[in-house]
């Protein structure tokens, strides 16, 4: 996919922001999109299914925590890449927009270039995931169908969309039932070694998981990561 083909949402509150990231972006060759809050966020995304939305988190009228919340439950837009860029750095903040299913965080300020290095890093996941999927097929483990083509998890009949970290997160773990997958392995896979995340990134998306999909099929390995374990009842 050339570049010229992908196309970026970019929303800030700050003017200054909109024009010098969307200036270098643009230079990239990417199509560049903007908005100055959240609910124009909402609506621009619905209109043009960006490849990648890079949300601040402190806006008016919609903050990006609720954005990205709406996004992620938007028909089609639930596998858009989505990260935040802020100044805020608190922990806390970091997990609030995993909890939403954002893929990443960026903090402010942050040199043009390396920015545009970390874009690039994300948006090569798209090419991944692709090849991933054009070549899968449905997979079923116990009372679970994965489909990657659809990027969905079907339990007992019922369609499960998943936001895309999730959904690899939970493939991860599934390719190998009873298999401890150690923490630094699990970044490496699902976040890739060029992407920074929370220590508790990990964590929280388990957490989504169990709520999604079932506590008893995650199991946590104290010290090492955690396993997939199949329901046999």
């Amino acid at each position: 996919m050339k570049n010229i083909d992908i196309k970026i949402l970019l929303v800030d509150d700050e003017p200054d922001i909109l024009e010098i990231v969307g200036y270098n972006l643009k230079n990239e060759g990417y199509k560049v999109y903007t908005a100055k809050n959240g609910i124009e966020a909402v609506e621009t995304a619905k209109n043009i299914t960006p490849h990648l939305i890079i949300l601040d988190i402190m806006m008016p009228e919609m903050d990006g925590i609720e954005a990205c919340e709406k996004i992620r439950a938007t028909k089609g837009l639930e596998n858009v890449l989505i990260t935040f860029f802020t100044a805020r750095g608190e922990d806390y903040s970091q997990v609030a927009g995993f909890d939403v299913g954002a893929d990443d965080y960026i903090t402010k300020p942050i040199k043009p270039k390396l920015l545009v290095s970390k874009i690039k890093a994300l948006l090569r996941r798209i090419k991944v995931i692709g090849e991933t999927t054009a070549s899968s097929e449905k997979v079923t483990i116990g009372k679970i169908v994965i489909d990657k083509e659809e990027y969905v998890v079907i339990k007992d009949g019922v369609k499960l969309s998943l936001p895309r970290k999730e959904f690899e997160l939970f493939s991860l773990l599934a390719s190998k039932p009873g298999k401890v997958f150690k923490r630094d392995d699990i970044l490496d896979s699902v976040w890739g070694s060029e992407v920074v995340v929370g220590g508790r990134t990990i964590d929280v998306h388990i957490r989504k998981l169990r709520e999604k999909i079932g506590d008893d099929y995650f199991k946590t390995v104290k010290g090492v990561g955690y396993k997939f374990v199949i329901d046999e009842d």
